[in-house]
């Protein structure tokens, strides 16, 4: 019996310090109201994301599939605010078999560049 609540005892002990802190992405989605009618339409930029890793927006490939910091689309989106300013949405499309890491870092990217409007498809 002693053996027993020995053994719970260090399985919980061992499984307590592995917790996972998350972090928190600051993300507006849409809220699907209209604007008007004499709101100006704005241009999404789209950015694709294929399960081996490649990301890819208006038929550039951005980074190796290996890149986690991803500094050319950190730098695209840079520059593609400083030039259009911030009210164009950002769709990211990750296909079906992408893996959720590589879509984190996608995130990330946009996250570090000042993207606000941000939704997937």
């Amino acid at each position: 019996m002693v053996d027993v609540v020995f053994v719970l005892l260090l399985f919980f002990m061992s499984c307590a310090g592995s917790q996972i802190i998350e972090k928190e992405l600051n993300i507006n989605l849409p809220s699907g109201r209209s604007t008007g009618l004499n709101a100006i339409p704005t241009t999404p930029i789209i950015i694709d994301i294929f399960p081996d890793g490649k990301v890819q927006s208006s038929e550039k490939v951005f980074d190796s599939p290996t890149s986690k910091d991803l500094p050319e689309l950190k730098a695209w989106l840079k520059d593609t605010i400083a030039k259009f300013g911030d009210k164009d949405p950002v769709i990211i499309r990750p296909d079906p078999q992408t893996r959720q890491e590589r879509i984190m870092d996608v995130l990330n990217a946009a996250s570090a560049s000042g993207v606000t409007k941000l939704s997937f498809s």
